[in-house]
C-alpha cells in the first residue's frame, strides 16, 4: 500500500476573503450541501452566521453570486494543485497518473462537502459563470487526456480505442468522473482509509488506461 496523501486545504473559502466573508462560505457550503443551493435561502446563510439578511449583500451582490465564487474558487484550487503535483511527478505517464489520481480522491474524499458542492451545484450557474466552471474542467480532463496520450504513444498504455486525443479524452471523463463522485458515496463514514481508497482508485485508473504495470495493492 502506498503511503496516504492527503489533499492541501489551503486557505479558507473564497480565495483571499475577509473573516466575514470566509464565514459567510462556510455557513453557505455546508447548507448547500445539506440542502442543496436552490432550497437555501440569503436568510439561512446569514442566520447560521448570526448576521442579518443584509450583512451579505454587502460582500457578495446575491447568493447566485456567493454560489458562483465558491464553486469557481474550489474548481481553481483543485486545478491548480493537481496541475503542480503533476509538475511534480516527473516525466514518467504512469507516475503522472499515478499523483493525479490520488490527489483528486483525496480532494473529492477528504472534502467531501466542497466537492459535492461544487460537481452538483455548479449546473445551475449561467451564462459566462456556467461557461468559465465549465472551461475549468475541460481543462483538468484534458491534463488526464494529455498524460494518456503521452503514455499511450509510449507504449506504457494501451488505450481502448487507440492511441489518439479522442481516445484519450473519453478515458480521461471516465477517470475524472469516476474519482469525482467518491464525493457521492462517502456522504459521512466509509469503511476504507484514505491511503487504502487512493491504492484502489489508482488500480481503476491505471486498468483503464491499460497500463502494463503492477498494482499498487500488491
Amino acid at each position: 500500500m502506498t503511503a496516504e496523501i492527503l489533499p492541501d486545504p489551503g486557505d479558507r473559502l473564497p480565495i483571499g476573503g475577509s473573516p466575514l466573508q470566509c464565514r459567510i462560505a462556510d455557513a453557505a457550503i455546508e447548507l448547500f450541501y445539506t440542502r442543496g443551493a436552490l432550497a437555501t435561502t440569503v436568510r439561512d446563510i446569514t442566520g447560521a452566521c448570526g448576521l442579518t439578511p443584509g450583512a451579505l449583500y454587502n460582500h457578495f451582490s446575491s447568493k447566485e453570486h456567493l454560489l458562483y465564487v465558491l464553486v469557481r474558487d474550489i474548481h481553481q484550487r483543485v486545478d491548480s494543485q493537481m496541475a503542480a503535483i503533476v509538475a511534480d511527478a516527473g516525466p514518467d505517464p504512469v507516475t503522472q497518473l499515478t499523483a493525479a489520481v490520488r490527489m483528486l480522491v483525496a480532494h473529492t474524499a477528504g472534502f467531501k462537502k466542497q466537492s459535492r458542492v461544487a460537481n452538483r451545484e455548479f449546473t445551475i450557474l449561467q451564462g459566462v459563470q456556467r461557461q468559465e466552471i465549465r472551461s475549468i474542467r475541460r481543462q483538468m480532463r484534458d491534463r488526464f487526456a494529455g498524460i494518456l496520450l503521452a503514455g499511450a504513444s509510449q507504449g506504457v498504455f494501451t488505450l481502448a480505442g487507440g492511441a489518439d486525443l479522442t481516445t484519450a479524452t473519453l478515458t480521461a471523463a471516465t477517470i475524472t468522473i469516476m474519482c469525482v463522485h467518491i464525493s457521492e458515496w462517502t456522504l459521512e463514514n466509509f469503511p476504507l482509509s484514505m491511503a487504502d481508497l487512493q491504492d484502489r482508485y489508482t488500480e481503476m485508473a491505471l486498468r483503464i488506461a491499460g497500463a502494463a504495470t503492477e498494482s499498487p495493492l500488491q
